[in-house]
């Protein structure tokens, strides 16, 4: 059976050479352990993150041709946050192919979810080199198509708690309240995770790279939750 024959049928593609996919699953931890010059994902990562923006900002300019670009960064920002990327990687089961080593293995490394995302980018990467820019923009498309698709309003901007907080307290004076998920990443790399929550029921979560950014991600998904489940237009 050829190498990563399952993991290539998961994807839809077919690498031509195998040692770029090889090299997209090599965790860092595996040099740091054996020494020496070997090659990891981390320039992968840095190349597949690239080509993933670009994709989906093409396809987020062509979906809101009003918007401007704040907007349309905070959009993109939603689709490729740590947890989206992780997601996307669990469901290609990337972390049962990560190749590290046996310290990170102990760590639970093939289920951290920045661990996870990393080599969802590197992937992304490794494909881009393989088979051009056309291979992983389909490669993209076909992975994100219904997060695309839910994407039916983008993120308000300005002070979407002091928003909130005025559409709430239209109602009562009971505060939203707001809760710190989950902290992940390196020291220099944080990334925050909040939900929002109201007469206990939680109104919309959020990310950002510090807690302030990620309760204001919070409520900017709680005013579009409201807006649309509010909305009489229709």
């Amino acid at each position: 059976m050829p190498q990563f024959a399952d993991l290539q049928a998961r994807l839809g593609y077919t690498f031509v050479d195998i040692e770029l996919l090889r090299l997209a699953l090599t965790h860092p931890s595996v040099g740091h352990e054996q020494g020496g010059s070997i090659q990891n994902n981390q320039r992968l990562e840095f190349l597949g993150d690239s080509v993933l923006q670009l994709v989906l900002s093409h396809e987020l300019y062509a979906k809101f041709p009003d918007a401007s670009e704040g907007p349309l960064t905070k959009g993109r920002a939603r689709l490729v946050n740590r947890d989206a990327l992780a997601s996307q990687s669990r469901r290609l089961k990337l972390g049962e192919e990560l190749i590290l080593s046996r310290g990170e293995e102990l760590n639970h490394g093939r289920k951290r979810p920045s661990t996870l995302a990393d080599v969802y980018e590197a992937l992304i990467g490794a494909v881009y080199l393989d088979g051009g820019f056309d291979a992983a923009r389909v490669l993209i498309l076909a992975e994100f198509q219904h997060r695309l698709g839910e994407v039916d309003v983008l993120p308000v901007l300005g002070n979407p708690k002091g928003e909130l907080q005025e559409i709430l307290q239209a109602i009562s004076s009971d505060q939203p309240l707001y809760d710190m998920l989950s902290v992940s990443g390196p020291d220099h790399d944080r990334e925050f995770e909040c939900a929002v929550y109201y007469r206990g029921e939680e109104l919309g979560r959020g990310n950002g790279k510090s807690k302030k950014a990620a309760e204001s991600d919070s409520a900017s998904n709680a005013l579009e939750n409201w807006k649309r489940s509010h909305d009489t237009s229709g």
